[in-house]
This record gives C-alpha cells, structure tokens and sequence, in this order.
C-alpha cells in the first residue's frame, strides 16, 4: 500500500497576497490551481492507495482554505482521501472551525506555525491539543523553513513538536518535510517520542540535505517513523518517489548511505495504521 500523507488542494486564492509577496520570488513561479481531475491523475499515475488532503491556514498572513471546500474537493475525488482541517489555533473562533471539521468527517489537523505566528509550547493552546486528542485528531505539522520574512522560524523547529508530546503524549503528530533545516533534531525526537512521526515530503529537493536526513534516520533507528509524502503540487507524487529513490544513489566515498531498502519501506509504510486512521477503501 502506498500512503500519501501530505497533499494540497488549497487554491491560489486561498494564499490571499502572501505567496505572490515572499514566495514567488524564491520560488520563480505563481502557486499551480489544483483540480480534482488533476489531484485523480497524479495519483493514479503514481500508484497511490490512499492520500490525505489539506489547505493552509495563518490568519495573520491572510492564509486560508475553508473546510467546506475540501469537504466538497474531496467528494469529487476518484482518489480515496482522508481530508484534515486547516486551522490557526489564534482564531477566536477554533473550537468552531474544528467542530465543523469533525462533523464533515476530518481526521486530522494541518499547523503552521511558522507563518500563523502560533507559539505552539505555549499552555494557552493546551486545551486545543486536549480537544484533538479526545477526537482521535492526527496534527500534521508544517516544521522548517519558509521564505517569508514575517515568518517565526524560532517555533518552527523539531524541538517545540517535542515539548507538545511531552506534554501530551497520547496525541499522534506528524513532523512535516523532517524538520528541514533541522532533520537532525527531528531524528532525535522520532527516537523520543512515540507518537511522534515525520513525513519525508520535498527532502528530496535539496539532495544533501536529504541524503543526510536519512543517513542520520538510519543511525538512530528511526526509519520506521517515517512516512511517504509527496507535497503535491509542489511535487507529483511520481516524480517524488523518484527522487526520493535517488538519493539511496548517492555515494560519499566510505561514509555511509541511503539503503533501499530505507527508501522502499519509507514509499509502502503503513501509515494509515501507524496514525490510527480509518481506511477511506473501506465503507
């Protein structure tokens, strides 16, 4: 079985200005519109059982997919989908945008910290964690870099998912592109933390980075906390999977390297098991 576990449906004008700002430049190109027939093909092409589908939200940045539309983007999917919710726990208004995600039938959250401005450490945002633990409530979390200048980068590391398990150690988390910069640290708390996971999403993008990354998963026994993600549209979940099979290619002289079978297991885990989530095949 292969598990996408981190794909975008969000729309250009969901972004409001920011992506246009701080992103376009970096990235030399506008967001790609997504559809659903698009979503179908990519997935189909790639050999995709199952893919788990989100927008962004960071009110302070004007970031913003309603839940409504990934409700009804997924209804129209051929794809079998697992739909989160995303949502900035600064809204007043959070209990309600999560209640309707769950009544919509949403299994998880999508964070983003380093852009909303959330300082996720902080106890104010401890009854939100409470209220997706008690709902069975997957939180996958956008964790690195990001090219806006507004963005808070100091609570955008590995560290902070860290302090959230330790405070709540029953609530599954998912570590979003392994931490990237900081794939390092986030090894160190997958060995930590068992609920902690980290997807592997666009550490294919900067070779070293990603060659390293799983080089240091292997060395501290964390291979097996680490789920396939695509980051489509970014990324065509076909063109990720071979890229990520690339990097068990590289060769630095003695020193160690990516084994295959690291990245096959990565590709085919069972994240659906792992995460507690239902199986959308399954009615």
């Amino acid at each position: 079985m292969i598990v996408d576990i981190h794909s975008h449906n969000l729309q250009p004008e969901h972004w409001g200005e920011e992506h246009k700002k701080n992103w376009e430049p970096a990235y030399g190109k506008p967001y790609p519109r997504v559809t659903p027939a698009s979503f179908d093909a990519v997935m189909t092409e790639a050999g995709v059982d199952v893919a788990v589908v989100f927008g962004l939200a960071a009110s302070r940045a004007g970031v913003h997919t309603p839940n409504q539309f990934v409700a009804d983007f997924c209804a129209e999917l051929s794809t079998p989908t697992i739909a989160f919710t995303a949502l900035d726990p600064l809204d007043s208004n959070w209990r309600e945008q999560l209640e309707e995600a769950i009544a919509l039938g949403f299994k998880g959250v999508k964070l983003y910290p380093v852009l909303s401005l959330f300082d996720p450490m902080a106890p104010e945002f401890d009854d939100f964690y409470r209220t997706c633990t008690a709902h069975g409530l997957v939180l996958l979390w956008h964790m690195g870099a990001t090219p806006s200048p507004q963005g808070r980068l100091s609570i955008s590391q590995p560290h902070v998912v860290d302090e959230v398990a330790r405070r709540h150690p029953d609530l599954k988390q998912v570590m979003a592109h392994m931490g990237h910069p900081w794939q390092r640290d986030a090894n160190v708390v997958l060995r930590k933390q068992p609920n902690v996971y980290a997807d592997v999403s666009a550490s294919w993008s900067r070779p070293m980075d990603g060659f390293m990354a799983l080089v240091h998963a292997q060395e501290w026994g964390v291979v097996d906390k680490l789920l396939f993600g695509s980051d489509y549209p970014l990324w065509e979940p076909a063109a990720a999977m071979t890229q990520l099979r690339h990097l068990a290619t590289l060769r630095a002289g003695d020193l160690p390297h990516v084994l295959d079978e690291t990245v096959e297991s990565i590709i085919h885990r069972d994240t659906l098991a792992l995460l507690n989530l239902p199986d959308p095949r399954i009615r």
